[in-house]
This record gives structure tokens, sequence and C-alpha cells, in this order.
């Protein structure tokens, strides 16, 4: 598969974009409500550059990134190892598998009212509810994944000798880590939300989240437009810089780029 040009990948990206703005403004300029809940792209840009400008939204943008990753983080380091040994070790995934999927679903919203009575209002609650949402998707699909490398492979290199660790460095890990990048991917997203959620309720005086609904408080909706493009932005660029890049590094070096695609 060949790799697009950078020129080709930022043109798309300014098209869809480009597209979503217009979509945007001509409901906007509709009038099915009024301008106040439905600002044009100018008033949401304007209040954008406003909080840029006076560092309000790179402040409050540093501090919610700082209780993603910090979630996200402890999320990978717990998830992967176990994932890894649900997958290898049948005793440890009988144990595990039943108490992930007990708690996967539950919403991570739903352990606000805990958190905060555990960890109190500001970081370490926000921080406790991302790193609980962010950890199944990772757990679940590295598990999957080393459930899922061909059993053929193993059987090949034990044949020829391959030790526990060669074998997880050459054949579980590489068949793998398709799984474990989507895995990350969908563990991000989740992240998001209950960083978001988390600020609303949990946060004291900054993030994205807690200027989201203190925005709502005051009709401001223009900034609460301005804090989802942030988001977003924020989004691709982990995506683009962090994801892909790591994809292009490992499962596309290794040949299993169509794996990865489908």
């Amino acid at each position: 598969m060949k790799a697009k040009s950078p020129g080709r990948v930022i043109l798309g990206a300014v098209i869809s974009v480009g597209l979503a703005c217009l979509i945007w403004e001509g409901f906007a300029q509709s009038g099915v409500f009024p301008r106040a809940l439905a600002p044009s792209i100018v008033v949401i840009g304007s209040a954008l550059g406003r909080m840029l400008v006076d560092g309000a939204m790179l402040r409050h943008t540093s501090y919610t990134l700082y209780r993603v990753v910090s979630g996200f983080v402890l999320a990978g380091l717990l998830g992967v190892p176990l994932g890894i040994l649900m997958g290898r070790f049948r005793r440890v995934e009988r144990f595990f598998l039943p108490l992930v999927s007990v708690l996967m679903p539950i919403p991570s919203l739903a352990w606000v009212p805990v958190f905060i009575l555990w960890f109190g209002l500001g970081n370490a609650a926000t921080i406790a509810l991302v790193f609980y949402a962010a950890s199944f998707p990772v757990i679940f699909n590295t598990w999957t994944g080393v459930r899922s490398v061909n059993r053929l492979w193993i059987r090949s290199a034990e044949a020829m000798g391959a030790n526990e660790k060669v074998l997880f460095q050459k054949v579980v890990l590489p068949g793998a880590l398709p799984f474990v990048i989507t895995g990350f991917r969908q563990a991000f997203a989740r992240a998001w939300i209950a960083v978001v959620g988390g600020e609303m309720i949990a946060a004291t005086s900054w993030g994205l989240g807690w200027v989201i609904f203190d925005s709502k408080e005051f009709l401001n909706t223009d900034i609460m437009l301005a804090s989802l493009a942030i988001i977003g932005v924020v989004g691709l660029g982990f995506e683009r810089l962090i994801f892909q890049t790591l994809e292009r590094r490992t499962v596309a070096r290794w040949g299993m780029v169509k794996a990865v695609a489908g």
C-alpha cells in the first residue's frame, strides 16, 4: 500500500474541515436556533482567538491534557501486561476475564460520585476516572490480539528452539500489536469522554470540561463550541502524530498494514 504524500493528507484534512465549517455555517444561518445558541464560525473563531491570546485556553487545555495523558499512561501500564498475561495463560484469563466483562460496560461517569468521595475534587478524581475508562479497551484488545496470533507461527518458532522471550518478541508481540494499537485508540477516545465529564463535575476551575460546563451557565455557546474545537484538534494531533507514527514504525514495517487497515 503506497503511503499518501504529506501534501495530500493536509489537503484532505483542510477540505474535510472546511466542508464541516460550511455545513455548520449554513445551520447557524438557517435560523433553526437563535444566534446565541448557534453562533456563526466567525463568532466561534473570535471567542477562540480571544482565549488563545489571553492564555486562558492554553491553560485549560494543558490541565485537561495532563489529566488525560496521566490516566491514559496508567491504563497502558496496567492494560498491556494484563492483556498479554490473559492471552498467554488460561488461569490468568479465567480469573480476570469475568471481572473485566462485568466492569467494562459500566459507564465511567457512573463512578464520579464514588471517586469524589474517595479522592475529593480536583486532579486525583479525574485521573482515576480516565484510568478506569481507558483501561478496559487496552486490556480487552491486547488479550484479543494475543489470542489471535496464528498458533502455527508459535508452534513453528517453538520447533526452531525459540524460548519464551524470543517467542514473545518475534511472534506474539508483532502479531498482537495491531490490536493493541486499536485498543489505544479506543482507550484514548474513552479517556476524553471521561475527562470532560469528570471536569464538569469533579474539577475545580480549570480544564476544557469545566469551561464547557461553566459556559452553559452563562449561555456562552461560542466559548463552548470553541472548547469542543480544541478537543477535536488535540484528538487529530494525537491520531496523526502518535498513533499513526507508531503504526508506521511497527506494523507497517513488519508488513502487516492490510491487517491494520482491515
